[in-house]
């Protein structure tokens, strides 16, 4: 008996679950006229919110992959004083409220802020303006690839690297020789993520960089303008984010599990040197 209702208490679980992850999305397909999705798609403003999206996003995860990669792996495969100091600040951006995010970057990088005042000097002004838009999006897009490249790393089997470095390699060649190989499939993943996170970011984005049609004006500000005068655009560039998410996702999960422990997720045995 208690089986049986333990069963029905998890269907239930589940069911209910699943209600309220999915009612929302349901509600709005069923709202969007597929007639008139793609004309609404192809709308300049559109066109324009999605170009910068996409360009900026691309940016960002540009940003986040090459500073991140070499800081998870020295994360990973160090010991230092203030370690756990500098993992709790590299994580904090994804339980930050996005508009504290936004509003700390305008304090360091505003014309008053921090840094500002030194750039204002060289007639460089970086809030409202596609940069910040980049700057916001790495922001808060960093945590999701920087914590899945550690895990990795950390999970290298040290027996590879610990050979490659009787046999003379450099700390450079078991990182990108032995290392970098076997971590790739979490990388991706971690990264497409990443990228999935500066897509969408708004808070940060729209506190930092503002909201300029054509030059901080990204997917996600331009539904929030539409959802005051045009209810149609909005429907059609929030049913455009949640196929984009949905299809990260989808792929994410359809990748094969890398395995950091073995030979086989680099498809033989690592080289040490050259």
């Amino acid at each position: 008996m208690s089986r049986v209702l333990w069963r029905l208490a998890t269907a239930a679980g589940l069911g209910l679950l699943l209600g309220l992850l999915a009612l929302p999305l349901v509600a709005l397909f069923a709202r969007v006229e597929p007639n008139t999705l793609l004309e609404r798609l192809v709308d300049p403003r559109v066109v324009d919110a999605l170009r910068l999206s996409l360009a900026s996003s691309a940016a960002a995860l540009a940003i986040v992959v090459v500073l991140g990669t070499p800081a998870a792996w020295v994360l990973a495969t160090r010991n230092f004083p203030g370690k756990r100091l500098i993992e709790v600040l590299v994580d904090l951006p994804m339980v930050l409220p996005p508009t504290v995010a936004g509003f700390a970057l305008l304090m360091a990088f505003g014309r008053a802020g921090l840094l500002g005042q030194g750039l204002s000097a060289f007639g460089v002004t970086l809030p409202f303006t596609t940069a910040a838009v980049v700057v916001a999006q790495a922001f808060m897009a960093a945590p999701f690839f920087v914590g899945a490249a550690r895990a990795a790393f950390a999970g290298v089997d040290r027996r590879y690297t610990d050979a490659a470095a009787t046999l003379r390699a450099s700390e450079w060649t078991r990182f990108a020789r032995v290392a970098l190989p076997l971590v790739m499939p979490s990388l991706v993943a971690g990264a497409a993520m990443s990228w999935a996170r500066a897509l969408g970011e708004f808070g940060a984005t729209i506190t930092f960089a503002g909201n300029l049609p054509g030059v901080t004006q990204t997917l996600p500000l331009a539904v929030y303008v539409a959802l005051q005068s045009d209810l149609g655009a909005a429907l059609a560039m929030s049913v455009l984010l949640v196929v984009v998410s949905f299809t990260v996702l989808l792929a994410l999960r359809s990748l094969p599990r890398p395995s950091t422990g073995g030979l086989g997720a680099a498809g033989g045995r690592p080289q040490a040197a050259g």
